[in-house]
């Protein structure tokens, strides 16, 4: 393997650690790096300053912090392609980079990107001349464009529930020798109902008697192994029988994850290996319940932006991922929403070893046309989401979906680009993950009638008025977001699987007095012990509640001027987190009623 794990690399890890090769090359570190300069050809490139990759410009471990906008930032380093990597073919990747992105090897264009969120790959070969060349990236983002951006600020300053831009390269960029014949990434699916793992295999320039090998491993050796021949489909299936002795499922308990390998050969001997890993587990829905395993687990989620101080959207460092996840569990809750955000694949790695339930969520929101309240979703989101749904789709710990949050708009007589997008965006998640639930958009304006998930937001402060505003789910009339005029934002509900998705972000701070930039939801309470009653209020208001399956509390962080995480920016915590797991940890009726059984007919 290139040695690429030197102290002076930040981000050193391996991005990608459910496909795993053995010999890569991080790119990480110092670049030759300007924010203007002139068109044309590379070459021509006027370079005076150095970045940090993998840190946006706007993020002070990037060597930089300037918060300004940035419309085309020009990326620059020299590359010596190890000796032993000769008459390979050579991949290069990108965790992510926003938004349009551009790559040249010296002059010539090797590729380009568009969308801010997703990783992509160039294959480089044909472009690489000789033992070393020139890597150039241009990154371009247009502040005044409707694209997707998260919860990136389209002001000059952050305000309300908007942060710090991210722009240009903010993932780890990498690359990697292959054959000329090799391995895509594989989808593996689980089917508990059936014991067995199904994996999708895609193989690149296939020719010949080539053959897929896939050996599934636990802690006791080799459980099964199969092949199929590389040409036999497009993207061959191959099946993988676990047997009843060696079947153990993956739950936020036993978060057990069985060892994969890959493997494709040839005439001539093995082409490509990856190593890999796979979670038994079911998501499923019986009545309003969302099953997993077959079994009610109510979800106690908490919102994750997933923005450092000193990184933004970028963890420092991998140990930060983890430690995310571990305030989160010490609290009480055993999931999250990746809120507004793909999070890197590293995140959803330590959430699959460590039984966390995460919702993958695409970062919709600056789909607002400026000085005006009307949205307008593009095709890039539908193109940039099948992205993100396309390479997450292997990670046990994601349970369900959720393209868009928080649109916005009456119910007409008419249908609208509102209605053809989220239609759009529900419809490609279902037909590319059959496995799991999918709700159409978080909160605000559902659009899809009998969608899986039904939900809503609420940031009611007084616990008697939430649980009263929450109570009409026993009759079929739950608490639906409408506008403030009134208008009906949704199609009726459909007596399918229901939670609030946000609630609760109320502030606290130890440090100011709430205003404008350090602020919460509602009135703020007057003392540390009044945090925690109202916490304990609105927890207790839809854990009582017997058809409700979960919810979100809003927030792990603070982030900026939000100052209502139950932790503060620097993730220094804010209250006991041994009073607020003991809030969490009363048994729910949701959970008492439910089924002892551990799959279902309607296990997906």
């Amino acid at each position: 393997m290139a040695d690429t794990h030197s102290e002076a690399v930040p981000r050193a890890e391996y991005p990608r650690p459910q496909f795993v090769r053995a010999d890569w090359l991080n790119l990480n570190g110092a670049w030759r790096f300007s924010a203007a300069g002139a068109d044309g050809l590379p070459s021509a490139w006027q370079l005076d300053d150095t970045i940090i990759v993998p840190f946006a410009i706007e993020a002070e471990l990037s060597g930089i912090g300037d918060t300004d906008f940035h419309r085309a930032l020009r990326y620059q380093r020299d590359i010596t392609v190890p000796t032993q990597w000769a008459g390979q073919r050579l991949l290069l990747n990108f965790g992510a980079a926003d938004f349009d992105t551009t790559v040249w090897v010296d002059d010539v264009e090797v590729g380009r990107h568009r969308g801010g969120f997703t990783s992509f790959t160039f294959d480089i070969t044909s472009a690489v001349t000789g033992p070393s060349f020139v890597l150039s990236v241009l990154v371009e983002d247009d502040p005044e464009a409707i694209q997707a951006r998260g919860k990136q600020s389209r002001r000059l300053e952050g305000y309300e529930a908007f942060y710090n831009r991210t722009t240009g390269i903010w993932q780890t960029v990498w690359l990697e020798p292959v054959s000329q014949s090799y391995l895509r990434r594989p989808a593996i699916l689980p089917d508990v109902a059936g014991s067995r793992l199904l994996c999708e295999l895609d193989v690149a320039h296939a020719a010949g008697k080539q053959t897929v090998r896939v050996d599934v491993y636990d802690g006791n050796g080799l459980i099964v192994t199969g092949s199929v021949a590389a040409t036999s489909q497009v993207k061959p299936t191959l099946v993988l029988d676990i047997p009843a002795d060696r079947l153990r499922l993956w739950s936020p308990e036993d978060p057990f994850l069985y060892d994969v390998c890959f493997t494709l050969s040839g005439e001539d001997g093995v082409l490509d290996t990856l190593d890999s890993y796979a979670g038994m587990r079911s998501v499923a829905i019986e009545g309003r319940k969302v099953l997993l395993n077959g079994r009610p687990v109510f979800q106690r989620l908490v919102l994750d932006q997933g923005f450092w101080p000193d990184g933004l959207m970028t963890a420092p460092s991998d140990d930060d991922l983890v430690k995310d996840i571990t305030i989160a569990q010490e609290a009480g809750f055993n999931g999250a929403r990746m809120h507004q955000k793909v999070f890197e694949e590293r995140y959803l790695y330590h959430a699959d070893r460590l039984g966390y339930l995460v919702w993958g969520e695409f970062g919709d929101w600056g789909a607002r046309v400026l000085g005006t309240d009307r949205q307008e979703p593009t095709l890039s989101f539908v193109a940039e989401w099948i992205e993100a749904i396309t390479r997450d789709l292997s990670h046990p710990a994601i349970i369900g979906w959720c393209p868009l949050n928080e649109t916005f708009e009456p119910v007409g007589p008419h249908l609208t680009t509102l209605d053809d997008a989220t239609k759009a965006m529900y419809s490609v998640t279902k037909a590319i993950d059959p496995t799991r639930v999918v709700l159409d958009a978080s909160g605000y304006s559902h659009r899809v009638p009998g969608a899986d998930i039904y939900d809503s937001h609420l940031y009611e402060q007084d616990p008697v008025k939430f649980a009263r505003l929450m109570g009409g789910l026993a009759d079929g009339t739950p608490y639906t977001n409408v506008g403030h005029d009134g208008a009906r934002w949704s199609v009726a509900y459909a007596d399918q699987p229901y939670f609030c998705s946000e609630f609760g972000g109320t502030w606290w701070s130890d440090d100011d007095q709430p205003q404008a930039d350090s602020w919460g939801y509602g009135l703020a309470p007057s003392s540390r012990d009044e945090w925690i009653e109202r916490f304990r209020g609105l927890v207790k208001a839809l854990a009582d509640d017997p058809n409700m399956f979960g919810y979100c509390f809003t927030q792990l962080t603070d982030v900026f001027q939000e100052k209502n995480g139950i932790v503060t920016f620097a993730r220094q915590p804010k209250f006991d987190l041994a009073v607020l797991k003991q809030i969490q940890s009363e048994p729910t009726p949701y959970e008492n009623g439910g089924s002892d059984t551990r799959t279902n007919e309607n296990d997906s």
